[in-house]
C-alpha cells in the first residue's frame, strides 16, 4: 500500500500523462477538422457566384419586362397625333369633339390613379399590373373595329384606366431599387421614348387608308405580348418577393395608417411632385399629339407631317439617354431648371418663326431636353419622400400626374375650335413656365427617416 509520501510523488507524473493525452486528442481532432472542412471551404465561391448570377438575372429580366410595358405606353401616346385630322375627317366632328378622346381617357386615367394603391395592397404588384394590361388591351380591341365615336370614347376611357395603373406600378417598382436607380429609371422612360418615336410611323401610314383603325390591331398585338412577358416575369407575385428575388434587403415591414391614402396627401411635396408630373406629360403628349395639325394649318405641311411627332419622341429617347452624364455633372435638381429654359426658348422660335424645317428641328430639340426631366423627378422623390410610404406616394403621383396626358390636350383642342390652332405655342410656353415654378417650391433635401 503507497503511502502519503509516495501519492504526492505520482501526481505531477499523472498529470504530465494526462495533458499529453488531451494533446494529442486536440491534434487528432483538429486533423478531422481539415479534412471534413476542405470540401465545403472548395465549393462557397462556386455557391456565391451562382447566387450572384441568379440575383443579375433576375434584376435584368425584371428591368426588361417593366421597358416593354413602358415602350407599349409610348407607343400609345405617339399614336392619336397623326390619327386626329383622319377621325376628324370621317366621323365630321370638330376640336372641341375630338377632344373628348382625352377627356374620357382622362376620366379613366384619374380613377386608376385613385384606385391603384388599394389595388396595389390588396392584391399585390404582380397581379395589379396585369389588371391594368387587360384594361389596356380591351381599350385596343374596341379601338380596332372602327366603331361608332361614342363607342371610341368609351374605348379610350376603358385605356386609360389600364394605363395609369400599369405606368404607376412600373415607376413604383423601379423607383424603390436601390442600386443604381437614375440609371435604371433613364433606362425605363427611354423605352417609352422608343415606343413614341416608333408609333407615328405606323399610325401616319394607316392615317392614308380607309382601314385607319387596323393600326390598333397592331396595339393590340403588342398588348397580348405585354401580359405574357408579365405573367411570365412576375408570375403574379407581390413587390416584396420580387425585390427579394433582386437581392435587395427589405429592412423592417413600413407601419402604415389603416388610411393609406390620409398618409399620402399628407405630404406637401407629393402635391408639388403631382403638379409637375401632370403638367410635364401633358406639355409632352400636347406636343407629340397636336404639333402634326398645326403644322398642317400653320406651316402647310404636306401628308407627311405626322413624322414630325416622332422627331420630338426620339428626341425625348436621345435626351433621357445621352444627357445622364450631363445631370450628373450638374446636380438633377439644378439641371431641371437649364432644360426648362431652353425648352421655353425653342417653343418660342416655334411659335415665332414661320418655317417648316426649323419647326421640326426645334421640337426635336425641345424633346431632347423635356426627356431627363421625368426620370429626374422620380430619383428625387425617393430621395424626399418616407421610404415607409414611397411605393403608395408614387402611385399616387404618376396615376394622377398621367391624368396630364388627356386633361392638357383636351384643353388644347378647346383653346384650338375658338382661337385656331395657333394657340398651341403660348399654351405650352405657359405650361413650360408653370414647371419651372413648380420645382421651385419642391423641397431639395433628403428626407431624414
Amino acid at each position: 500500500m503507497p503511502t502519503a509520501d509516495t501519492a504526492l510523488e505520482l501526481v505531477p507524473t499523472r498529470l504530465k500523462t494526462a495533458s499529453l493525452n488531451n494533446r494529442q486528442s486536440e491534434l487528432e481532432e483538429a486533423e478531422e477538422n481539415v479534412n471534413t472542412v476542405d470540401v465545403p471551404t472548395l465549393h462557397a465561391p462556386a455557391a456565391a457566384l451562382s447566387d450572384s448570377k441568379s440575383i443579375l438575372h433576375n434584376h435584368w429580366v425584371h428591368l426588361g419586362a417593366l421597358c416593354w410595358t413602358l415602350f407599349l405606353q409610348g407607343w400609345n401616346d405617339g399614336t392619336i397625333g397623326p390619327l386626329i385630322p383622319r377621325i376628324r375627317e370621317l366621323y365630321h366632328v370638330g376640336y372641341m369633339v375630338v377632344s373628348l378622346l382625352f377627356v374620357v381617357s382622362c376620366v379613366g386615367i384619374i380613377l386608376g390613379a385613385v384606385t391603384v394603391v388599394w389595388f396595389e395592397r390588396r392584391f399585390g404588384f404582380g397581379k395589379t399590373i396585369i389588371i391594368g394590361a387587360f384594361l389596356q388591351l380591351s381599350g385596343y380591341v374596341v379601338a380596332s373595329t372602327a366603331p361608332p365615336f361614342p363607342v371610341l370614347v368609351v374605348g379610350y376611357g376603358i385605356s386609360g384606366l389600364g394605363i395609369s395603373i400599369l405606368v404607376s406600378q412600373c415607376n413604383a417598382f423601379v423607383g424603390s431599387l436601390k442600386r443604381r436607380r437614375s440609371l435604371k429609371l433613364c433606362l425605363l422612360h427611354a423605352s417609352y421614348g422608343i415606343g413614341a418615336f416608333l408609333a407615328p410611323f405606323s399610325s401616319t401610314r394607316f392615317a392614308t387608308v380607309r382601314k385607319w383603325s387596323f393600326h390598333y390591331i397592331i396595339s393590340a398585338s403588342f398588348a397580348v405580348v405585354n401580359i405574357v412577358i408579365l405573367v411570365v416575369v412576375f408570375r403574379l407575385k407581390r413587390k416584396e418577393a420580387l425585390l427579394l428575388e433582386e437581392g435587395q434587403d427589405l429592412g423592417t415591414a413600413p407601419t402604415l395608417d389603416r388610411n393609406v391614402y390620409r398618409q399620402i396627401l399628407g405630404i406637401k411635396a407629393v402635391h408639388l411632385l403631382t403638379a409637375f408630373v401632370l403638367v410635364y406629360i401633358g406639355v409632352e403628349v400636347t406636343i407629340g399629339g397636336w404639333i402634326v395639325s398645326f403644322v398642317l394649318q400653320e406651316r402647310d405641311g404636306g401628308p407627311n407631317s405626322g413624322y414630325i411627332s416622332s422627331g420630338f419622341f426620339g428626341g425625348l429617347t436621345i435626351g433621357r439617354l445621352v444627357l445622364i452624364w450631363v445631370n450628373s455633372k450638374v446636380g438633377e435638381y439644378r439641371v431641371i431648371f437649364i432644360y426648362g429654359i431652353l425648352a421655353i426658348i425653342l417653343e418660342i422660335t416655334i411659335w415665332t418663326v414661320p418655317s417648316l424645317i426649323e419647326n421640326a428641328v426645334a421640337v426635336s430639340f425641345i424633346g431632347i431636353v423635356l426627356g431627363p426631366m421625368f426620370p429626374l423627378l422620380i430619383g428625387h422623390a425617393s430621395r424626399i419622400i418616407p421610404s415607409s410610404i414611397f411605393t403608395g406616394c408614387l402611385s399616387w403621383i404618376t396615376g394622377m400626374g398621367a391624368a396630364g396626358s388627356t386633361a392638357i390636350p383636351f384643353a388644347t383642342g378647346v383653346l384650338a375650335s375658338r382661337y385656331g390652332i395657333a394657340s398651341l405655342q403660348p399654351l405650352i410656353v405657359g405650361m413650360m413656365s408653370f414647371l419651372l415654378l413648380t420645382w421651385a417650391f419642391v423641397p431639395k433635401d433628403r428626407r431624414t427617416d
